[in-house]
């Protein structure tokens, strides 16, 4: 598949490398595993630069000696020169006329050989007027971030810059459904459960399913028996976690099963709220797996799944893992069942980047609240997106549905009693509508109102 939309980072990594013409420059890429950090590097080096990957199930020794014919296939190290040791690596790296260095996986140095990064502390204040570039990437996101920031490490304030790669955009991956011949209702559906995670969209054409259906899809990656993604989730949190894991995986399955407050994940496990505090905190700021979600108005937020692959896998699979892997055919029908509600729960979020950009808000959030006077279960409202540009303030009603006229207008006016229960917004504020398809989706737009469905993205 080719490379793409990351001109931006790939640009940024250019201006970088100038600066690099004058002096030391050690950059820290990082982002979760499957986000497209590699490929990234490798467009960026273009065969002029050293690549290195940190195998951590290499020892110290042989991973040196693969260091060691790299450099020697680079020119870099003379055919009878050998590395003696990690110190003499490093300095042969910075110190010699060598092309730009990547270092991929970085953190797994934490478990081959730890004491390179006091030996990279070193090396790098004793030569820091020495023009070079060295990029230094990890998917282990918590543990990439105690290497940087925690003031106790050797490492700490020796990076220039940071920075965490984001998953593709919308855009991009639409982009990426056209070449992999998908309708563009299952390329959404796809987005709905993979996000912008390019190595899922990878595995539809390694795994020849370029043309096949979102439903054909999601059997052969996930519920076919050996299917390449079974343990995917697993996989990756396990090795961020470590040995922790078990109170995380409970906190993301409460989550996923709707428990969006501190207290209603604290009465899922059954536990104090105090008890669960700390790990809430490292979910979202140290290992960013989670969101606190803020509504437009008012102080107190909703905890969300960032990713949405992670997000299905909680919610469908985890709890009833020994089914799953067991292939029991009534769990299969269960999770096919439940796919479309699913892609409604993610579609929100989707249609709110849609909205973002095809009218250029500089803000946008869901907003609830509560319901003054009126009677107990009917005291609360949710509007999926309010927003703002330059010029006007709208709100939205997203669905993922196929709407007929009459739909739509019955969800518009509800939108429109729900919004005024939202205090100091403007006047003419514009109201909207995002759904799978809207049949008289012209008229509506005739009326006044923003409608968009499939057809538009």
């Amino acid at each position: 598949m080719r490379f793409i939309n990351r001109e931006m980072e790939i640009n940024e990594l250019k201006e970088l490398e100038k600066l690099s013409k004058d002096k030391l420059f050690v950059i820290a890429i990082y982002g979760l595993r499957r986000v497209g950090k590699t490929r990234l590097l490798l467009e960026f080096l273009k065969d002029r630069g050293l690549y290195f990957f940190v195998n951590k199930n290499k020892t110290s020794a042989d991973l040196l000696n693969e260091y060691q014919q790299i450099l020697k296939a680079g020119k870099v190290l003379g055919e009878l020169e050998k590395l003696d040791s990690w110190d003499t690596f490093i300095e042969v790296l910075i110190t010699r006329n060598t092309p730009h260095v990547v270092f991929d996986e970085f953190q797994n140095f934490n478990f081959v050989e730890p004491a390179i990064f006091g030996i990279m502390q070193k090396n790098i204040d004793l030569n820091e007027n020495k023009p070079h570039l060295i990029v230094i990437s990890g998917s282990l996101i918590g543990l990439m971030k105690k290497l940087f920031k925690n003031t106790k490490e050797p490492l700490y304030g020796r990076i220039k810059k940071g920075k965490k790669l984001e998953p593709l955009t919308l855009k991009s991956c639409l982009q990426i459904g056209k070449e992999l011949l998908l309708e563009k209702e299952d390329l959404v559906k796809l987005y709905l459960l993979f996000g912008g995670y390019p190595k899922y969209y990878v595995a539809i054409e390694d795994f020849s399913l370029k043309g096949k259906n979102a439903e054909a899809i999601v059997d052969a990656l996930f519920l076919a028996k050996d299917a390449p993604l079974e343990d995917e989730i697993n996989g990756i949190l396990s090795q961020e976690f470590g040995g922790r894991s078990g109170i995380y995986y409970s906190i993301l399955e409460a989550i996923a099963g709707g428990n969006n407050t501190i207290s209603a994940i604290a009465g899922y496990l059954n536990t104090p709220a105090t008890s669960i505090t700390r790990q809430l905190n490292e979910l979202k700021d140290l290992f960013e797996i989670i969101e606190l979600e803020m509504p437009y108005q008012g102080k107190r937020g909703i905890y969300r799944i960032k990713h949405p692959l992670m997000e299905f896998w909680f919610s469908q699979i985890y709890k009833n893992f020994s089914d799953y892997t067991a292939r029991r055919p009534e769990f299969v029908t269960s999770l096919k069942n439940n796919l479309n509600n699913f892609y409604g729960r993610r579609f929100e979020q989707m249609a709110g980047e849609f909205v973002a950009l095809e009218l250029g808000l500089t803000e946008s959030r869901r907003q609830w609240g509560k319901i003054a006077g009126a009677e107990k279960g009917k005291n609360t409202y949710e509007i999926d997106l309010i927003g703002k540009n330059e010029k006007n303030a709208y709100a939205f009603e997203f669905k993922w549905q196929a709407l007929e006229y009459t739909e739509a207008m019955g969800l518009l006016d509800d939108l429109a009693g729900k919004v005024a229960h939202v205090p100091k917004l403007p006047k003419d504020l514009k109201l909207g509508i995002v759904a799978r398809k809207i049949s008289g989706k012209q008229k509506l737009r005739r009326k006044g109102y923003l409608a968009y469905d499939l057809d538009d993205f």
